[in-house]
């Protein structure tokens, strides 16, 4: 009998950016998760919609569309409390206090490591 695959925690990739989001995915599926990407925040909640296996956001915070990633933070933890959150941004000065509870915040420019790092903190 052969051992069941275990399967890959998802991550939701929220940016607006086509070449860092492309890099962020290639980040994130080396570190062992599966990602789905977005490329503003009105596709990241039409896929958080339509999928019940996303486990983790990684949303940049200035971005187009009908709210900014900061806000799409809020509105997850409200609406899915479950999912777990990291927020980004090169230009905004993000405290964990503009943040929901249990939420992270990584200042851009980060590297593979720190990504990888954040998501073993949050999903463990």
């Amino acid at each position: 009998m052969q051992p069941r695959a275990r399967k890959r925690l998802v991550v939701l990739i929220v940016e607006d950016e086509f070449l860092v989001r492309i890099d962020t995915t290639k980040t994130i599926e080396a570190a062992g998760f599966e990602a789905v990407e977005a490329g503003n925040v009105d596709e990241a909640i039409a896929i958080l919609k339509a999928r019940d296996d996303i486990h983790l956001i990684f949303t940049d915070i200035h971005m187009p569309g009908s709210m900014d990633g900061l806000k799409l933070a809020h509105f997850v933890r409200n609406r899915w409390p479950p999912v777990k959150i990291i927020a980004t941004s090169g230009h905004a000065r993000i405290t964990e206090s503009d943040l929901p509870d249990g939420a992270r915040f990584l200042q851009k420019p980060y590297t593979a490591t720190k990504i990888t790092s954040a998501l073993r903190e949050l999903i463990q």
